[in-house]
C-alpha cells in the first residue's frame, strides 16, 4: 500500500472516516496529499502514517545484546580507570553501524564494578572482552 496514491474517499474509507474529516486534516497540515486539479491524491506512506501503521523497515531492528559484567576485587582507582577507559573506547558514534551504551556503578564495599553494555553482540562482546583483558594487565 505504501507505494500507492489513493483518493480522498479511499483514504476516508481506510481511515474509517468521512470523507470530509480527511479534507480537512489535509487542510490542516494533518495529512499529507498532493492536489491533481481539483483532486487531492495521498501517498500510501502518508496514510499509513496517519493510520498509525510502523513501516516494515522501521520495526526490523539489529540485533541487540545487553550484557552485565561483574568484575570484582577492584579498588576504587583501577574501577574508575576500567569505567573512563571504556567510555572513551566507544569512540564517534557517528562512525557506528549501531549504537552502544555503556553504563558503570561501583560498590566500594564490595569493591566489585557492574558494567552494562548495550548494542550490538559484535560490539558488545568486543567491549567486554577488552574490559576483561585490560584488568589482568592492570593486576
Amino acid at each position: 500500500m505504501a507505494g500507492e496514491l489513493h483518493t480522498v474517499e479511499q483514504a476516508a474509507e481506510r481511515l474509517k472516516l468521512h470523507p470530509k474529516t480527511v479534507l480537512r486534516m489535509i487542510r490542516d497540515g494533518r495529512l499529507k496529499a498532493v492536489r491533481l486539479g481539483k483532486a487531492y491524491r495521498i501517498a500510501g506512506a502518508d496514510l499509513d502514517a496517519a493510520a498509525g501503521v510502523a513501516r516494515i523497515e522501521a520495526r526490523e531492528s539489529p540485533d541487540r545484546a545487553t550484557v552485565i559484567a561483574d568484575f570484582g576485587d577492584l579498588s576504587p582507582d583501577t574501577a574508575q580507570r576500567l569505567a573512563g577507559t571504556l567510555t572513551g573506547m566507544l569512540g564517534n558514534p557517528a562512525a557506528r553501524r549501531a549504537p552502544i551504551t555503556v553504563e558503570t556503578a561501583y560498590d566500594p564495599g564490595l569493591r566489585r564494578l557492574k558494567v552494562v553494555a548495550s548494542g550490538s553482540p559484535e560490539d558488545t562482546s568486543a567491549l567486554l572482552g577488552s574490559a576483561a583483558f585490560l584488568l589482568t594487565a592492570w593486576r
